[in-house]
C-alpha cells in the first residue's frame, strides 16, 4: 500500500495515570507508536497526564503536553497544533473515550482532524453494548443472552427476564471498572448502580453468567484493504469470572482441539471484518463443551496486545 504524504503531524493520546493492573502496557505500546511514527517522518504531538512514563521522555515526540486527559483540554491542543490525524487505539480506553467525545463535540470536523485506524463509528459499535450485540447477531456470531439498560427500571425488567446469577458490564470502561458478577438481588442492584455511574453513556449490559467457562483471546489485525491476520491466540489459566487482568495467560491455546482453535480463528476474522476495524484488536471468547460465545472486542491495543508482542516478537 503506498505511503500517505498528507499526514505530516499526528496527535497521540496517552493513557494517563498508571494504576495497579492497568496502563503500564499502554506506555509500552505508546512509546513504540511514537518511534514508528518518527521513523516514517511524521511529527508527533503527544498528550498524557502522567509525566512518569517513557512516552513523555523529550526524545519520544516533537511536542509533549503533560495536561489533564479531558476532551476540553485536548480540544485546545488540537486548536493550537492543528494535527492532520489523531490516533485513538494506543492510549487504552482513555484514548478511545476522548476521541469519541471529541467527535461528538464536533472538534475533529471543525479542525479537519482524521481519525487514523479504526473509525469513530467502529469504536462506538464495539463499545456500545447494544450496538455490539446487534452487530454480532447480524454476522451470526453467538453472544450471551443479554440486555443493555440505562435505568434501574430497565434493570429490574432484565433481572426478571434473565434470572440470577448475572454479569454486569458497563459501556466505555477499562479493566472491568464498575462491573461485576451478581448472585443475589442486593448485589445486582448495587453493581448496576455503580456501573451506570462509571459508564460514560450511563449504560450497562446485563448478561447471562458464563462463570466457569474457559476464557480465550485472539489478537487480530486488519488493514484498509481488508487483509486480516491473527497475531496469536491466548488462553487464560483462570476460567470466566476472574478478570483477565488478574489471570495468568498462556499462548498458544492449550486445552482446545485444533478444530476448535480454527473455528475461533475464523470467528475472530469474521468479527474484525464485520466491525470494520482498521489496525489491531483483541477479541475475547468463552468456550465450553464445543460451544463458544463472543464476550467482547477491544478495538485498540490491550494488555493482551503487549503480551502478544512480547511472545511473538
Amino acid at each position: 500500500m503506498p505511503k500517505r504524504h498528507d499526514i505530516k503531524k499526528v496527535l497521540l493520546i496517552g493513557s494517563g495515570p498508571i494504576q495497579i493492573g492497568q496502563a503500564a502496557e499502554f506506555d509500552f505500546s505508546g512509546s513504540q507508536a511514537c518511534k514508528s511514527l518518527q521513523e516514517e517522518g511524521v511529527e508527533v504531538v503527544l498528550v498524557n497526564s502522567n509525566p512518569a512514563t517513557i512516552m513523555t521522555d523529550p526524545e519520544m515526540a516533537e511536542r509533549i503536553y503533560i495536561e489533564p486527559l479531558v476532551p476540553e483540554i485536548v480540544a485546545k491542543i488540537i486548536e493550537k497544533e492543528r494535527p492532520d490525524g489523531i490516533i485513538a487505539g494506543i492510549g487504552g480506553q482513555t484514548g478511545l473515550n476522548i476521541t469519541s467525545e471529541l467527535a461528538e463535540m464536533g472538534v475533529l470536523d471543525k479542525f479537519g482532524v482524521e481519525v487514523l485506524g479504526t473509525s469513530v463509528h467502529a469504536i462506538q459499535e464495539t463499545e456500545d453494548r447494544d450496538l455490539f450485540k446487534s452487530a454480532m447477531i447480524r454476522v451470526g456470531e453467538p453472544v450471551p443472552k443479554s440486555r443493555a439498560v440505562d435505568s434501574m427500571e430497565e434493570a429490574k425488567e432484565a433481572l426478571a427476564e434473565l434470572g440470577l446469577p448475572l454479569i454486569i458490564r458497563p459501556a466505555y470502561t477499562l479493566g472491568g471498572s464498575g462491573g461485576g458478577s451478581a448472585k443475589t438481588e442486593e448485589e445486582f442492584f448495587r453493581i448496576v448502580e455503580m456501573g451506570m455511574k462509571r459508564s460514560r453513556i450511563h449504560q450497562v449490559l446485563i448478561e447471562e453468567s458464563l462463570v466457569g467457562w474457559t476464557e480465550l483471546e485472539y489478537e487480530v489485525m486488519r488493514d484498509k484493504n481488508d487483509t486480516c491476520i491473527t497475531i496469536c491466540n491466548m488462553e487464560n489459566m483462570d476460567p470466566m469470572g476472574i478478570h483477565t487482568g488478574e489471570s495468568i495467560v498462556v499462548t498458544p491455546i492449550q486445552t482446545l482441539t485444533d478444530e476448535e482453535v480454527q473455528i475461533l480463528r475464523s470467528a475472530a476474522i469474521n468479527i474484525i471484518r464485520a466491525l470494520r476495524i482498521e489496525g489491531g484488536c483483541n477479541i475475547q471468547f468463552a468456550a465450553k463443551d464445543g460451544e463458544y460465545r463472543v464476550i467482547e472486542v477491544n478495538p485498540r491495543v490491550s494488555r493482551s496486545s503487549a503480551l502478544a508482542s512480547r511472545a511473538m516478537g
